[in-house]
C-alpha cells in the first residue's frame, strides 16, 4: 500500500465534523440567504491543501519503480513548486499580517496560524526531499556512472582541468561585492545562487564578508571529462577563489539563495498622477513599474547551506530583514530546481519513453500547399482536441498558420495568455497583418511571470500592423480563444477554437489541455461578442451559449447544481462531474455540499489545490474527490450534468476558484456535438477507472494512492491516452475512432504509469 498523504498539523481541526443541511443557513430580515453559513470545519485550508499536493508530487520522488530520470524531474519540480509557493502564497500571508488583517481562512485559521503551518509542512517536505536524494538518487545516479559528486571527491587530474575551466570560462564573469565601511550590503536578487565568501583581514580577528553571484549563464552542473557525471558550479568556484583572491585567499565560502515575494511594497501608482493613471495604456505603465517593484519586494526565505555557521546566517538574515523562522537550511543542494537543466542526453533508458503526439484523424492527410483544408474539416462537424496525445502542431498551430495565408480569411482574434519564446502563433499572426487581413490580439501582460515577455509581444505585434489590447482594467483575462472569418461564395463563416490551455506550443507537449474547433454560428457569435467586450470595452452582451465571468458564469454554475438537486429530490437521474485543476470557490462548495445532501453523486478529479471536503456523513457523503499526477500536467477543465438523463458538457478556461468566477475574464462553452460529448465521456471514464496513478482524498484530508487488485491490469490514465491517440480507452471507443486507432503509432507501454 501507498502512504497516505497527510496536510500539515494541524492538518485538520480536531473538532467534530457535524451533519448540516439547509436548516443551518443563517437568516436574515429577508428570510434564509441563499447561502447557508457553514462552519469551518466543513473546509480544508488552500494554502495547506495546494502543499498537500506538492506532497503527492514529492511522492513521484519517492517512487522507485519510475524511471531514474524521472525521479530527478519531480525532485526539480518540486523545487520549482516551493519557490512559486513562498512567492505568491507565503508572501501573501506575510503581507496580511504586517497589515494586521484579521480574516480568517476557510477553516478558521488565522494569518499567524496559516504561517505556521505552512513553515511546518515546507520544512517537511524538504527534509524528505534530502532524504531521498541522498539516500536513493545520487546513489543511484552514481550507479548509472552520471553522478554529482563533491569537489573533493574528485580526482586530482579533474580537479586540475575544473579549476583551467573556472580561470578561463567562469572567474571573468564573477564580481565580488565587499561589505565594509565603504560598500553597502549589496542587493539580493530573487532566487539567485550566491556565495557568502569569508576574507581575512590583515592585523584584524574580523573577517571580511564578499558576496559572489553565481553566474547563471553558466552551467550549474559543471560535467567531469574523464569519469563522467557532475560537479556543482559553486563549488567550483569556491574551491578555486584563491585565483580571484590570491594576496588573501578566503577561510570559507557558504551558498545561500534568496526568495523574494511576487509583489512589492511600493504603490503601483505612486509613480502616475491622477490623469496618467486614466491615459490610453497607462495599465502598461503600472505593470512596467510592479515588475520594477518585484525586484526589490521583500524576502519571504533565506536558504543557507546547512553547514554556514550561526553567526554568518544571522548576520545575513540581519541585513536581509528576515528572522530565524525565515531561514530555511537546506542538506543537499539550494536551488534544487536546478536539477531540470541537468544534462542526461543519450541516456534515454533512464526516462520514460519518449511520447509522440499524434495527428488527430479528422486532421490527417491535410496538404501542406490546400490553406483551406482545415476549414473543410471542421465543416463537418466539431473536433476535440485533446493535448498533448493529439499533436497542438497539426491542430490548433495549422488552423492559425492556415488562416494566416487562407486569401478567404479576413481577420483573425485570438487571446495570449502565455505563449512560448520563439511562438509560431505570433509569427502567423504578424504574417497574416503584411498579408492586410484585420487581426486582433488580446495580450494579458498580468500574466505573473508572464508580464514581460508578453509586454515585449505586444509591442512587436502592434509594430507589425495588428490591433493589439491590453487586458482589462482591474480583471486578469485568462480566457482561451481564436476566431477566424472566412468569405465563403459571398456569406461570412466564422470559425473558432475554444479552449482550456494557452496557446503555447511548448506546454502543449507536456500540459495535458482540450480544445474543440468549432464552426456552429452560436457558438462563433458568442466568442466575437467575448472579443468585442475585451477590445472594444462595450458592456457585456446577452450570450446565447456561453458562461462567461464575471458576468454569468457563477449564477449559471450555481443554477446547473441546483438543477441537479431538483432532479434528484424529484427522483429523476441526477449526478455531476467534474474535471479541474483547483476548487476553492466557497458559494460554489456550499452548493456542492446542499446538493450532496439530496442525493446527488457528485465526481470531482481536482489536480490540486481543494478546499470541500469529502465523504462526511450528513454534509458530502456522495461526493468523491481524487486527483490524477502523471508524466503530463493535468490542465483541462470539464463539467458534465446529468440533467434527469441528458447530460450536459462543458468546458473552457475556469477552474471553481473565487480569483477565476469574480476577479478574471472567463469562458466556458457548452458542448453541441454528439460526438465530442461521447469523447468527453470517455475521456471522464479513463480517468475514473485509472487504478495507479490516481489519488483519493479522504474526509479528514489525507490522499492515499489507489493501487491494483490481486492480478488487476495496471489503469494509468495517462498511458491509456497515450496507447489510444488520446480518444479514450480502445475498449470503449466508438467504432469510427476505432478505426482510425489502427494507424496510430503506438509507442511502448510504460510499466506502471
Amino acid at each position: 500500500m501507498e502512504p497516505d498523504i497527510t496536510p500539515a498539523a494541524p492538518s485538520a481541526p480536531s473538532r467534530d465534523v457535524h451533519v448540516w443541511n439547509r436548516d443551518s443557513a443563517v437568516m436574515s430580515k429577508h428570510g434564509p440567504q441563499e447561502v447557508p453559513a457553514f462552519p469551518p470545519e466543513a473546509f480544508f485550508d488552500r494554502e495547506l491543501s495546494w502543499l498537500v499536493f506538492a506532497r503527492r508530487v514529492l511522492a513521484q520522488v519517492e517512487d522507485s519503480s519510475l524511471p531514474l530520470l524521472e525521479r530527478v524531474k519531480f525532485a526539480g519540480i518540486m523545487g520549482m513548486l516551493h519557490d512559486e509557493f513562498f512567492m505568491k502564497r507565503m508572501s501573501g500571508i506575510k503581507r496580511r499580517i504586517r497589515k494586521k488583517s484579521i480574516k480568517l481562512s476557510l477553516d478558521g485559521r488565522t494569518a499567524h496560524e496559516q504561517l505556521e503551518a505552512c513553515r511546518t509542512e515546507l520544512v517537511r517536505q524538504a527534509e524528505a526531499l534530502a532524504v531521498v536524494m541522498r539516500e536513493e538518487i545520487l546513489p543511484a545516479l552514481a550507479d548509472e556512472g552520471i553522478p554529482i559528486v563533491d569537489y573533493t571527491a574528485v580526482e586530482e587530474s579533474e580537479q586540475q582541468k575544473l579549476r583551467a575551466y573556472f580561470q578561463e570560462s567562469v572567474m571573468p564573469i564573477l564580481t565580488p561585492l565587499a561589505v565594509d565601511a565603504e560598500h553597502p550590503f549589496p542587493f539580493i536578487s530573487n532566487d539567485a545562487l550566491n556565495l557568502a565568501v569569508m576574507l581575512p583581514t590583515d592585523g584584524e580577528k574580523q573577517e571580511t564578508f564578499v558576496r559572489i553571484k553565481v553566474p547563471d549563464n553558466r552551467p550549474r552542473w559543471v560535467p567531469l571529462s574523464d569519469a563522467g557525471g557532475f560537479v556543482p558550479l559553486e563549488q567550483v568556484i569556491a574551491a578555486n577563489l584563491d585565483l580571484l583572491f590570491p594576496a588573501r585567499p578566503p577561510s570559507h565560502a557558504y551558498a545561500f539563495r534568496v526568495t523574494r515575494g511576487a509583489e512589492g511594497e511600493i504603490d503601483l501608482n505612486a509613480d502616475l498622477s491622477e490623469d496618467e493613471l486614466h491615459e490610453p495604456g497607462s495599465i502598461v505603465q503600472q505593470v512596467s513599474a510592479e515588475l520594477k517593484a518585484r525586484r526589490f519586494a521583500g524576502v519571504v526565505r533565506l536558504g543557507v547551506a546547512a553547514d554556514m555557521p550561526e553567526e554568518v546566517v544571522a548576520w545575513i538574515g540581519k541585513r536581509l530583514g528576515v528572522t530565524a523562522d525565515d531561514v530555511y537550511p537546506a542538506s543537499v543542494f539550494l536551488g534544487i530546481n536546478d536539477l531540470l537543466s541537468l544534462d542526461t542526453k543519450g541516456r534515454d533508458e533512464l526516462q520514460l519513453p519518449r511520447h509522440q503526439p499524434v495527428t488527430h484523424p479528422r486532421l490527417k492527410h491535410l496538404p501542406r500547399s490546400d490553406c483551406e483544408a482545415i476549414f473543410r474539416r471542421i465543416q463537418h462537424g466539431d473536433i476535440l482536441l485533446h493535448h498533448p496525445y493529439d499533436s497542438f502542431d497539426t491542430s490548433v498551430l495549422r488552423f492559425i498558420e492556415s488562416a494566416a495565408v487562407d486569401p478567404a480569411v479576413l481577420a483573425i482574434k485570438l487571446t495570449i495568455y502565455r505563449t512560448s519564446k520563439d511562438s509560431p502563433i505570433i509569427q502567423a499572426l504578424a504574417e497574416a497583418a503584411r498579408r492586410g487581413k484585420q487581426v486582433a490580439v488580446l495580450v494579458e501582460i498580468t500574466a505573473r511571470f508572464d508580464e514581460a515577455p508578453n509586454i515585449a509581444w505586444g509591442r512587436f505585434l502592434e509594430k507589425e500592423g495588428v490591433h493589439v489590447a491590453y487586458g482589462v482594467e482591474k480583471l486578469k483575462t485568462h480566457v482561451k480563444l481564436a476566431l477566424v472569418v472566412r468569405e465563403e461564395r459571398g456569406q461570412i463563416r466564422r470559425y473558432a477554437h475554444v479552449g482550456t490551455g494557452n496557446y503555447h506550443t511548448g506546454t502543449a507537449r507536456i500540459y495535458e489541455d482540450l480544445g474543440v474547433l468549432t464552426c456552429h454560428p452560436e457558438i462563433c457569435d458568442d466568442v466575437a461578442k467575448v472579443f468585442n467586450q475585451l477590445t472594444g470595452a462595450l458592456t457585456a452582451p446577452e450570450y446565447r451559449h456561453m458562461l462567461v465571468a464575471p458576468v454569468t458564469m457563477r449564477d449559471r454554475f450555481v443554477d446547473l447544481i441546483r438543477r441537479e438537486a431538483a432532479h434528484a429530490r424529484a427522483g429523476r437521474p441526477a449526478g455531476i462531474r467534474a474535471k479541474i485543476n483547483q476548487l476553492q470557490d466557497p458559494p460554489v462548495i456550499h452548493e456542492l455540499y446542499l446538493a450532496s445532501q439530496t442525493g446527488v453523486g457528485i465526481e470531482l478529479n481536482v489536480r490540486g489545490l481543494c478546499c470541500l471536503r469529502p465523504g462526511v456523513p450528513g454534509l458530502s457523503e456522495t461526493i468523491r474527490v481524487f486527483g490524477i499526477i502523471g508524466r503530463f500536467l493535468e490542465h483541462s477543465r470539464i463539467y458534465r450534468f446529468e440533467n434527469g438523463g441528458d447530460p450536459e458538457f462543458f468546458i473552457g478556461s475556469a477552474d471553481w476558484m473565487h480569483r477565476n468566477l469574480t476577479n478574471r475574464v472567463e469562458t466556458i462553452t457548452p458542448v453541441l456535438d454528439d460526438e465530442v460529448k461521447d469523447r468527453l465521456e470517455q475521456i471522464l471514464n479513463v480517468y475514473s477507472e485509472d487504478n495507479c496513478s490516481a489519488w483519493d482524498c479522504r474526509p479528514d484530508g489525507t490522499y492515499v494512492r489507489r493501487t491494483p487488485n490481486g492480478g488487476e491490469e495496471h489503469r494509468a490514465a495517462q498511458q491509456v491516452f497515450i496507447l489510444a491517440g488520446g480518444r479514450g480507452t480502445p475498449a470503449s471507443v466508438t467504432p469510427f475512432i476505432e478505426a482510425e486507432l489502427e494507424e496510430l503509432p503506438v509507442p511502448a507501454p510504460l510499466d506502471d504509469l
